[in-house]
């Protein structure tokens, strides 16, 4: 089964160095937004996107797009020479510490590598109208990245349970590929 979340190297022109100095640039006004205007430009894009591109092509653009991100974030804000479990300890402070969520791991599974973890309050999703859709496809493949960063395996990672299907946090399944 291939994973269609990897990026050929040479297809992207993304660099952690692209976000730039955002302390020099944003003196006055500083590094936080409100999940608001973070919101607006998210599903505005996946309007956009679902418009022009269908509904399923417009997801896996943004699971590429996470997957894009999660492999950089990794690298840059996480710690990938520690033991598993002091890894997932830093993963949850730093979701917390940049508000993107409250990461849980609920289960691992040594022999597999394959993992389930919830996040509450998600950046994405948390406080969405109901509409029985899981709509967390950046975070799936934001997860995918890191995992795959981490472990040097490739994941698939899909929303099983999410706050506009119905739920307070929003479940994700990692499986080996």
């Amino acid at each position: 089964m291939e994973n269609t979340l990897v990026p050929k190297k040479e297809q992207h022109t993304f660099s952690w160095e692209n976000i730039g100095d955002i302390k020099k640039g944003r003196g006055d006004l500083g590094e936080e937004m409100p999940v608001l205007i973070y919101r607006l430009m998210q599903y505005t894009m996946l309007d956009v996107l679902s418009k022009t591109h269908g509904k399923e092509q417009a997801n896996e653009y943004f699971r590429q797009a996470g997957f894009l991100a999660g492999i950089e974030f990794a690298k840059n804000v996480l710690d990938l020479d520690v033991e598993f479990n002091t890894f997932v300890t830093n993963f949850q402070k730093k979701l917390r510490e940049l508000k993107i969520g409250i990461l849980r791991m609920e289960a691992f599974d040594e022999t597999t590598g394959n993992i389930v973890l919830t996040v509450g309050e998600d950046l994405d999703c948390s406080g969405l109208p109901i509409t029985k859709d899981t709509v967390c496809n950046y975070d799936e493949g934001f997860i995918a990245g890191i995992l795959e960063a981490y472990t040097g395996k490739k994941y698939n990672v899909r929303e099983i349970d999410c706050w506009a299907n119905g739920n307070r946090v929003c479940r994700f399944q990692g499986v080996v590929i």
